[in-house]
């Protein structure tokens, strides 16, 4: 990659977060409280308490744009690659090796779901740092992380039901089983502390993802007010909305990798 082109990219989200910065203070009391909601349409109540019409519409914005990148990219694959195509299989390459250094050689079954779930949590957090009010990342919403996290728990079950077969994975419930005279019976007593401990990583993935890209963005709205939007919360917010977001994009999609391999191979 040339200097320019590093230069250029620094230039222009410095100008992004300058734009930011120039923005009218926003009201502090909105911190907390619910977004909006679309509760009903065309005079019936729509379920679960309506739907954040805002991260429905970033979210499939997002998508879009990742199939649309997909198709571009796939319809110029050249056998010498350019900048943009070296990129991509930079990516590729990189979750291919990491799931099968994790799963062997099953594991490159996995790499396009792995791949996909981290570029949409990436641009999910990135797209935070846009200076736009009627824009804010969909992993800010509960309801975002914790669809990604039940997605995560079905592709591990799913998975661990395939490779070893539904006695099997039934039987990983009751472990440690007892043993008498080289016979095993399945210990009933931990069947609910393994099923708990299964929902419990659920519960964390999402709300992990969801805590921390919701605090960065409290930390940035308290101490823009505090500092009037000069040079600090600019610095916070490609902290958080880059660095951050990148990070939890790929832990998330790790702890998912971490998930199935320990499901398939335990």
């Amino acid at each position: 990659m040339s200097k320019k082109l590093i230069l250029g990219a620094v230039a222009f989200i410095i100008i992004i977060q300058l734009i930011i910065a120039l923005q009218i203070k926003p009201d502090m009391s909105a911190i907390g409280t619910p977004p909006h909601k679309v509760k009903e349409i065309f005079g019936r109540s729509i379920p679960f308490n309506g739907v954040n019409v805002t991260t429905v519409t970033v979210s499939w914005g997002i998508m879009f744009f990742l199939i649309v990148v997909s198709i571009i990219i796939n319809t110029r694959l050249r056998q010498v690659p350019g900048r943009t195509q070296m990129i991509f299989e930079i990516v590729i390459e990189f979750f291919d090796k990491l799931c099968r250094d994790t799963m062997g050689d099953k594991g490159h079954i996995f790499m396009p779901y792995v791949a996909t779930l981290f570029l949409f949590i990436l641009c999910s957090n990135w797209i935070g740092i846009l200076p736009f009010s009627f824009i804010e990342e969909p992993t800010r919403d509960l309801n975002t992380t914790l669809g990604l996290g039940i997605i995560a728990f079905f592709v591990a079950h799913i998975a661990a039901i395939c490779y070893k077969g539904i006695f099997r994975y039934i039987a990983d419930y009751f472990e440690p089983m007892f043993e008498i005279k080289g016979v095993k019976i399945p210990n009933v007593l931990f069947f609910p502390i393994n099923a708990i401990g299964e929902l419990g990583k659920l519960v964390s993935h999402s709300f992990r993802l969801y805590g921390n890209i919701l605090g960065g963005a409290i930390i940035i709205q308290v101490i823009s007010n505090l500092t009037r939007y000069m040079i600090l919360p600019i610095g916070l917010n490609l902290f958080f909305g880059l660095f951050v977001g990148a990070v939890q994009a790929f832990v998330f999609a790790m702890l998912a990798l971490t998930y199935i391999a320990v499901l398939v191979e335990g």
